[in-house]
């Protein structure tokens, strides 16, 4: 991959772009379409979200769920990666890695949280292995059916 990853605010001129990317089809299970997620944060005031770019090219999704935007925030509030989604025509080329590392940055960077918490639905083909290589670890809970991990700050 030679050209940067960036994560960008979505606008009225990108949102289409965006809501246009998909996962491979034996992913749809992992993660929710992104018109479904940005339908979501319109309800959710702890929704941070942004579009992942290869140069200039709408390539994935993220979106926290920020406890720190609540107004008033928790005395200890908490912060969760939401979702992450790469666009098939993507994967496999560090998009994913590159933009977590951006995720991470700006969550460590509020000063505010002792971990970033994400879960995932187990399964063939699952993220498991994606988040272990970044640094999460099992925390031993689930949340439904979903495993839930944590990367200490």
């Amino acid at each position: 991959m030679s050209a940067p990853v960036t994560l960008r605010e979505i606008t009225a001129e990108t949102v289409l772009p965006v809501i246009k990317l998909a996962v491979a089809d034996d992913q749809t299970q992992f993660v929710a379409p992104n018109a479904v997620s940005l339908a979501q944060a319109l309800f959710a005031p702890e929704a941070w979200y942004r579009a992942i770019y290869v140069g200039e090219e709408p390539a994935g999704f993220v979106m926290l769920e920020d406890e720190s935007l609540r107004s008033p925030p928790p005395e200890a509030p908490e912060v969760l990666l939401w979702r992450l989604m790469v666009d098939a025509r993507f994967q496999g080329q560090g998009v994913g890695r590159a933009a977590m590392a951006q995720v991470i940055e700006h969550v460590r960077g509020k000063g505010v949280f002792k971990a970033l918490l994400t879960s995932y639905v187990p399964g063939p083909g699952c993220p498991e292995p994606f988040y272990l290589g970044l640094g999460f670890r099992h925390t031993g809970r689930m949340d439904g059916d979903e495993v839930v991990l944590e990367l200490p700050l």
